[in-house]
C-alpha cells in the first residue's frame, strides 16, 4: 500500500493559518451560520491517513469525515473509477434511463450483507434518506405503522417511538435484562400488533459509540421474528469493515430483515442503500422508491471501486489491528488518569467517555479540552454522545501504523494534561 502524500503530522505556526483565516472570512459572508465545522482549518488535499490544509499543515486523520473515507480520501482505484465514469456520463436518472453500475452495486450488497436469502436493494444519496425509506418500506411490507427507534434524535414523526438502548457503562445490565426492558416498553407503549419494525444501530453512533451488552441485539431480533415486526440494522456508520466485519451485525450472527448503509460505502462519494429480503423490498409498488440523484452513476462507480479496495486490502483485518493497537493504550491512560470512565468500541470505531474523576458523572468539558488540544497539535478527532463527553476515533482503515500510534500519543498526552 503506497500513498500520494507524505504520511506525517506537520504543523507550522499558529492554527488556523492565514489562508484558512481568509477563507473563514469569506465563509462568514456566504455560508449560513447554522453550518458548523469541527476544525478551523480548510482542507486542500487528503490521502491515506492525513489531511493537508490550505496553509500546508498536515493533520493525522482520526475522523475519516465521520467514517466515510475508510479506504482513504483519494484511494487510487476510487479516483480512477470516478474519472472514468464521469467521462462517460454524470447523470441520466436511474428511474428514467437505467445503467449497469446501479445493478452491480445492488448485486454486491446482496452478496455482502448478512444472510444467504434472496435480497433486493434501493440506492439513495445519504444515510438519512436510507433510514426514511427503510421505515417506509417496513410500513408497506407489514401493514403496520409504529417504529421503535433507538437513536437520540427527535421529536419524531407520528408512530416513531424512542426506546432505551443497552448502555453497559451506565445501566449495568446484561443483554437479556436490557432487551426485556426495551421489549416491555414496546409492548406497553405501542402494542405488539402495531409495530412495523425495530430500527437500531448495532453499535450506536452519534449517541456515544455505545456497544450493547452481548445478547441484547439477538433478543430484540428474536422478538421481532415472533411478533411479525421487521428487524432493521442501521449500519450507516458501522458498516463496510469499520468494526472488523463487513457489518457490525455479524458479530453476534444477526441476519437483519433490512440493512441501511451509507458513509463508508463509496470512498467519499454520496451513496446510500436499503437492502432487504426480496419479499419485503418488492412490497413497494414500482415508482414508490428512488429519487432524481439516487444511485448516481459516478457514485456507483466509486462504491464498486471502494468495495473492491476493501476486499483486496482486507480492511476488516486492518480494522481489527487498529483496535488491537489503540485499546490497550487508551485503557492504560484511563487507568493512569482516572478521567476516562469507559473505553469501548470495536475495530476502528472506538470511543473514550470522559467523566469527573472517580465518578460516572459526564464531563463534556474534559472531552472538549482533549479534542481541542489534539486539533492544535495536528490530530483530527471528533466528539459525540448524549452528554457531549465522548471522544470518538474513526481513523481511515488504511492509516499507516506509525501514524496511528503518533496520533494516539497526542491524544493520550492531551488526556494526561487534564
Amino acid at each position: 500500500m503506497s500513498f500520494r502524500l507524505l504520511q506525517e503530522r506537520r504543523v507550522a505556526g499558529e492554527l488556523p493559518g492565514p489562508r484558512s483565516v481568509a477563507l473563514a472570512a469569506r465563509r462568514s459572508a456566504a455560508v449560513a451560520a447554522g453550518v458548523g465545522s469541527t476544525m478551523a482549518v480548510y482542507a486542500a488535499d487528503a490521502d491515506g491517513g492525513v489531511v493537508v490544509d490550505v496553509d500546508g499543515n498536515s493533520f493525522i486523520d482520526l475522523g475519516s469525515g465521520i467514517a466515510v473515507t475508510s479506504v482513504g480520501a483519494s484511494a487510487p482505484r476510487v479516483v480512477a473509477a470516478v474519472q472514468e465514469a464521469a467521462a462517460r456520463f454524470t447523470h441520466t436518472c436511474f428511474t428514467i434511463t437505467p445503467y449497469e453500475g446501479y445493478v452491480a452495486v445492488a448485486e454486491k450488497l446482496a452478496e455482502l450483507t448478512p444472510g444467504s436469502h434472496e435480497k433486493r436493494s434501493a440506492l439513495f444519496n445519504s444515510g438519512a434518506e436510507a433510514v426514511e425509506n427503510a421505515v417506509k418500506i417496513a410500513r408497506l411490507a407489514t401493514g403496520r405503522d409504529a417504529i421503535p427507534y433507538k437513536k437520540g434524535f427527535g421529536p419524531f414523526a407520528p408512530e416513531i417511538y424512542r426506546m432505551p438502548m443497552s448502555y453497559p457503562f451506565r445501566d449495568g445490565l446484561d443483554g437479556k435484562e436490557t432487551a426485556e426492558r426495551a421489549i416491555s416498553q414496546i409492548v406497553a407503549q405501542v402494542g405488539v400488533d402495531s409495530v412495523a419494525a425495530v430500527l437500531i444501530e448495532p453499535i450506536q453512533g452519534e449517541g456515544g459509540f455505545v456497544v450493547p451488552a452481548e445478547g441484547f441485539l439477538p433478543a430484540l431480533a428474536a422478538w421481532c421474528a415472533s411478533s411479525g415486526a421487521l428487524f432493521i440494522a442501521d449500519e450507516i456508520q458501522s458498516g463496510f469493515c469499520r468494526t472488523g466485519d463487513w457489518f457490525a451485525a455479524e458479530h453476534e450472527g444477526l441476519v437483519p430483515d433490512i440493512v441501511t448503509t451509507a458513509k463508508g460505502i463509496a470512498g467519499g462519494m454520496p451513496l446510500a442503500a436499503v437492502t432487504g429480503r426480496a419479499a419485503i423490498m418488492d412490497a413497494v409498488h414500482p415508482g414508490g422508491l428512488g429519487g432524481t440523484y439516487a444511485g448516481n452513476p459516478v457514485a456507483c462507480a466509486a462504491g464498486l471501486a471502494s468495495i473492491e479496495t476493501m476486499a483486496e486490502w482486507d480492511l476488516n483485518a486492518a480494522a481489527r489491528r487498529i483496535e488491537a493497537l489503540a485499546v490497550p493504550l487508551l485503557r492504560e491512560v484511563a487507568s493512569a488518569t482516572g478521567r476516562i470512565g469507559d473505553v469501548r468500541g470495536r475495530g476502528a470505531m472506538l470511543a473514550v467517555e470522559f467523566t469527573e474523576a472517580g465518578t460516572t458523572v459526564p464531563d463534556p468539558a474534559a472531552a472538549a479540552a482533549v479534542a481541542a488540544a489534539c486539533h492544535r497539535a495536528g490530530v483530527i478527532v471528533l466528539t459525540c454522545g448524549t452528554y457531549g463527553n465522548v471522544v470518538r476515533l474513526l481513523p481511515p482503515l488504511v492509516i499507516p501504523e506509525p501514524l496511528l500510534l503518533e496520533g494516539l500519543d497526542v491524544l493520550t498526552s492531551a488526556v494526561t494534561a487534564l
